[in-house]
């Protein structure tokens, strides 16, 4: 399996620094955020236990993103403290979830045990996730190269599925993705299928995945709107957004699609749901506040400044999930 993680290695100094940050009691949660996306960017085990170190965040959003990081990395030194998130039932089970999904987007072996034991968790979207991440590094296992010929994330993301060849027809898609029959394997495989071609049309088709049952789809469905950032997607992911009948993890996700759609109205709605009850949610909409700020001020990156003779931890950061 190829790793897409663009990893850059700096002076020792500026990893600790960051990490130093991650420990201040001062730090504020956006700025937490910007040295989570430069962290994720740095190769060596200095930042491998820096962001171990931020599993230990008060905020379950943040806890969840460091995961994420972890898996989008491929790092294999992090699957033993994914494993140990994995199986700690007082976690919330939206970090649960992340880590059984950043075990399987790092696809190792000794992977396996620990996503077959949670296959059946109690926490429906800790199951539904790692019965993904299994089915991941099976058929890629089977199918090797060939099973990506849907092609390579064109996010440069590393997905808890491949998605269906481009070349499968629109209703067939739509068809899979809105079937509760379907395999969420395939569900999922639709879904990625549907953003790598993008358009008006696959869009609407998106939206219309949030009557689906699960979760744990509707929150990736919401994810990838957030990738796609068509402006179609708004009236949409402002409704789920205001639902507060709807799954938090959902409804975040929702948060940080409009966070990445950036029109006016979605500004709106973020400030409206800043003070959230749910924190979640809350946590969500300040962080996609501070990038929409900070991508107003015409900055380059959402990422802390790191420096050193081996070169900043450059390039875009990595979405938040």
């Amino acid at each position: 399996m190829a790793n897409l993680a663009k990893l850059v290695e700096v002076a020792p100094e500026a990893v600790q620094s960051l990490e130093a940050k991650l420990r201040a009691r001062e730090t504020s949660l956006p700025e937490k955020y910007r040295v989570l996306f430069s962290l994720r960017n740095i190769d060596g085990k200095g930042a491998h236990d820096a962001l171990a170190l931020a599993l230990r965040d008060g905020s379950a959003l943040f806890r969840h993103d460091v995961a994420f990081c972890m898996g989008q990395r491929q790092d294999p030194a992090a699957v033993e403290v994914l494993q140990a998130v994995l199986a700690d039932t007082s976690e919330h089970p939206m970090v649960r979830h992340e880590a059984g999904e950043a075990l399987g987007a790092i696809g190792r072996p000794e992977c396996l045990d620990s996503l077959r034991r949670h296959a059946r968790d109690a926490a429906p979207e800790v199951a539904e996730t790692c019965q993904l991440a299994l089915e991941r590094i099976e058929f890629l296992q089977q199918a090797g190269p060939a099973g990506l010929r849907g092609g390579d994330s064109p996010y440069m993301s590393v997905d808890p599925t491949p998605p269906f060849p481009l070349e499968t027809p629109m209703e067939q898609l739509r068809q899979i993705l809105l079937d509760p029959n379907q395999r969420m394997f395939d569900r999922y495989r639709a879904l990625f299928a549907l953003r790598n071609r993008g358009g008006d049309e696959a869009v609407a088709v998106l939206c219309e995945a949030f009557g689906a049952a699960s979760a744990l789809l509707k929150h990736e469905v919401a994810y990838v709107l957030g990738q796609l950032q068509h402006p179609l997607s708004v009236p949409t992911l402002g409704r789920v957004l205001r639902d507060q009948r709807e799954h938090a993890m959902v409804r975040h996700e929702a948060a940080e699609a409009l966070g990445a759609v950036a029109d006016p109205g979605c500004v709106a709605l973020l400030r409206a749901h800043a003070a959230d009850a749910e924190p979640i949610v809350a946590h969500s909409c300040v962080v996609a506040l501070d990038v929409l700020e900070h991508e107003a001020s015409g900055a380059f990156e959402y990422c802390a400044a790191v420096g050193g003779p081996a070169g900043a931890a450059g390039g875009a950061a990595v979405a938040a999930h």
